[in-house]
């Protein structure tokens, strides 16, 4: 691992990825010369939602990794074993874990379906924990192994759960598997952290579900994430793990002071808006 390149050489295996938070970390980590392997359900165009795991792989190639797309769903226990076994064989290991893939609805209790609930519980915690568990006994394989989930920091404020408690206990359950991840394998020199925005971000989730154009405006862009995380990935595992990063914390506390080229569309003088649960 070089000090200068620590992600070279590297295979990622990360939930999701075709766009947005995951996508930029999956590019960024590319122009380090990481390898990216990555569990996505779009494998042909949604009107709806811009990206393939085909042009995610491109975009991962040009920037100068090795990319290989599954087509999968993190809800599939057998599809998720699959694509352990195939990042493997194809690479020789797993280095780092990413847990990017998440369902978001912001409806509460009385007014959610079952089904709606289940779909967050599913991707989001259990998916988490499924991915994790099953690329684990590779991970202690690895000379410098990270798991990275793109979770909130555990806010006790009650207006998380006044405000949409079944996304909030999905959230808070991907922190919770991670930082039990910290610690059951801490002997072991596995890294799990979590990682979270301070703003909201320019992504389809914000546009759509969050609050539209005049959020997006307030928004920073998925690049503030991927900087940060391969911070945080290229760190020893033995020296950072079982912790609840903030995007600009991390950035800051390596140096990097200019922020403002992180801003979406919006101008200078647009207040960023504060991403939920801080």
């Amino acid at each position: 691992m070089s000090e200068q390149y620590p992600l070279a050489g590297r295979t990622i295996l990360m939930s999701g990825g075709s766009r947005g938070i995951g996508l930029a970390i999956a590019v960024r980590a590319a122009r380090e010369g990481a390898n990216i392997a990555f569990i996505a359900k779009t494998d042909e165009p949604d009107p709806r939602l811009p990206g393939t795991i085909h042009t995610a792989a491109a975009d991962i190639e040009t920037a100068g990794g090795e990319a290989l797309p599954i087509v999968g769903d993190i809800r599939d226990d057998d599809g998720v074993a699959r694509a352990v076994e195939q990042t493997v064989a194809h690479f020789g290991g797993i280095d780092i874990v990413v847990n990017n893939a998440s369902a978001i609805n912001l409806t509460g209790i009385g007014q959610l379906s079952p089904k709606g609930y289940d779909l967050m519980q599913d991707i989001n915690a259990r998916g988490t924990f499924v991915l994790t568990s099953a690329a684990l006994p590779h991970l202690k394989e690895s000379a410098n192994p990270h798991v990275l989930t793109l979770s909130p920091p555990l806010n006790p404020d009650r207006r998380w759960l006044a405000e949409h408690a079944p996304y909030t206990v999905s959230k808070y359950a991907m922190t919770m598997l991670t930082l039990g991840v910290a610690e059951q394998y801490r002997a072991d020199g596995v890294a799990a952290n979590c990682l979270w925005p301070r703003t909201l971000i320019t992504t389809a989730a914000v546009q759509n579900l969050v609050g539209g154009e005049e959020a997006m405006k307030a928004a920073r862009r998925p690049e503030i994430m991927a900087d940060a995380a391969v911070i945080i990935l290229g760190r020893s595992s033995l020296e950072a793990t079982g912790n609840c990063f903030i995007d600009d914390e991390v950035l800051l506390a390596s140096g990097v002071t200019d922020l403002a080229r992180y801003r979406g569309s919006a101008s200078d003088d647009t207040e960023l808006r504060t991403d939920l649960f801080l």
